[in-house]
């Protein structure tokens, strides 16, 4: 198993520690779709899976889930967590284990999903008192300081419920002058690029595990995909995702970070628990403070 690049009590003096002064943000890959952003002294966690309940449930079936990294903290001490995502229903996208364990530490958490996935993950979460905040593809949502714009996935399709609220997401989140997409799992669709071009993306967090139907899983971007949908929309930094966790479903990030060289497109790979400044990027001051 692969060691963490930082963990436990190096990683949490990181997070405390980091300077949350000025226009910059800071942001941790914490595994899997998993990011954590600190802003201001403000902290939002963008679809965390911090447990092994997936090896677990799998581990006498055909599609074992081996994890290749070990688990960067245990969800229960991050307890600066002031809203959190969920960009759809997937155990590593919305866990239990680790949703139940950050609302311990902290009780005034919020949550952001797919209008359309709430009941759901009530019942999942077992959580009555959790304030869970649905969003869709046309209403924004706005808790101070972040701004949350819904961006329709396709994983593989898009798939709406009765009332037409797309259940696969993802999420622009504005804050200051800043621009960031998560992805949350998705393929691309005919209306990705012009649905995020509005939004001056600053940030791409985007899947480079790839879509293999043998993996008897919903697929994700390829490397060469996400490099190209970084390119298309603009963004001015993407680092990929969705990979170094589980055995059957990862993918050798150079695909990657080839195909960003070939498109001058600007990407870092993170490891497990390593951070990134905005500092390597100039804020963009022809926006207005979100």
């Amino acid at each position: 198993m692969k060691e963490a690049f930082c963990k436990d009590d190096a990683l949490l003096g990181n997070i405390r520690s980091a300077d949350d002064s000025g226009d910059h943000f800071h942001l941790w890959w914490l595994g899997q779709s998993g990011f954590l952003i600190k802003w201001r002294s403000n902290f939002l966690l963008l679809d965390p899976y911090l447990s092994d309940s997936l090896t677990r449930k799998y581990s006498n079936s055909d599609k074992p889930h081996v994890r290749i990294t070990e688990r960067v903290i245990n969800p229960e001490r991050l307890d600066l967590i002031n809203i959190a995502t969920s960009s759809h229903n997937h155990t590593d996208h919305l866990d239990a284990e680790t949703l139940q364990s950050l609302y311990k530490s902290n009780p005034s958490l919020k949550i952001v999903l797919p209008a359309a996935n709430i009941e759901f993950a009530g019942k999942r979460l077992e959580l009555p008192k959790l304030e869970m905040i649905g969003i869709d593809d046309k209403h924004p949502v706005n808790l101070d300081p972040f701004t949350f714009h819904g961006i329709n996935a396709a994983h593989n399709d898009i798939e709406r419920n009765e009332l037409g609220q797309p259940k696969f997401m993802g999420f622009v989140v504005q804050f200051g002058p800043w621009s960031i997409y998560h992805s949350g799992d998705t393929l691309w669709h005919e209306t990705l690029v012009s649905e995020l071009l509005p939004h001056r993306i600053d940030l791409a967090l985007l899947p480079i595990n790839g879509n293999k139907p043998e993996r008897r899983v919903a697929g994700n971007l390829s490397g060469i995909e996400a490099a190209a949908l970084a390119k298309a929309i603009g963004a001015r930094m993407t680092i990929g995702h969705h990979f170094d966790m589980f055995e059957f479903n990862t993918a050798d990030p150079e695909e990657f970070i080839t195909s960003c060289k070939r498109l001058s497109q600007n990407c870092r790979i993170l490891q497990n628990g390593e951070g990134w400044c905005s500092a390597e990027l100039e804020p963009d001051n022809s926006k207005t403070e979100h």
